[in-house]
């Protein structure tokens, strides 16, 4: 059934797309970013969950989740293309566009863009590619907890084709963010950051206008 899209919105873990099918009608189709585990008190799991939470300084669980989900569907559909023959129409073109979305994103190598490999990408690859992870590691921050401050308090900027035309460095504030091995040389301050140049913060405004920066400055 085709169907036009009007619009989407989203919720705590849910996205919505609005669109009228071919009868006229206004539907709304949800899909779901995050699934919760089925057995929410095994305790393997749960040590796991809170180790991958304290690894990479995440907000909560449901970010683990949301990952996870990430993981299954392209492992699903990694799984489904290996079971048709090599020469299929649909193995070469969804395959290779697979492949290529997880080299840009640095899951696979140049070296590996193969669908066995794709099955072997682990939760710990692609949070290693969030832009907190990258933002700690390029030493913009003094821990992962301050990157992710940094970030919601539009601090970073990176190249992203995701939130505009891809033209120029684009400020971003999601921490969760998913950068691409040819943006990640991007990613530095903001020009409107007080680290980046720009002008400085509250803070450091009261202590100039207090005159503690002249005390200093005396001692």
């Amino acid at each position: 059934m085709e169907a036009a899209l009007l619009g989407v919105r989203w919720t705590k873990n849910r996205t919505w797309c609005a669109g009228i099918d071919c009868t006229g009608v206004l539907r709304w189709a949800d899909s779901k970013t995050s699934k919760t585990p089925r057995r929410p008190f095994e305790k393997e799991r749960l040590d796991n969950e809170m180790k991958t939470v304290g690894e990479f300084g995440l907000k909560n669980k449901r970010e683990v989740w949301r990952i996870q989900l990430m993981l299954a569907k392209m492992r699903a559909a990694a799984r489904e293309l290996l079971t048709l023959d090599e020469k299929s129409p649909k193995r070469i073109f969804e395959g290779a566009a697979l492949l290529r979305r997880c080299t840009r994103l640095g899951l696979l190598e140049e070296d590996k863009r193969e669908l066995d490999y794709v099955l072997a990408i682990k939760i710990q690859d692609i949070m290693s590619r969030r832009l907190q992870t990258l933002v700690f590691k390029q030493n913009l921050a003094k821990s992962l907890h301050h990157a992710r401050v940094l970030i919601r308090q539009r601090h970073i900027r990176c190249h992203s084709f995701h939130l505009s035309s891809g033209v120029g460095r684009q400020m971003v504030n999601i921490p969760s963010f998913l950068v691409r091995v040819d943006s990640e040389k991007h990613i530095d301050y903001a020009l409107t950051s007080p680290f980046g140049g720009g002008k400085p913060g509250r803070v450091a405004k009261k202590s100039s206008n207090s005159g503690g920066g002249d005390a200093e400055e005396e001692d």
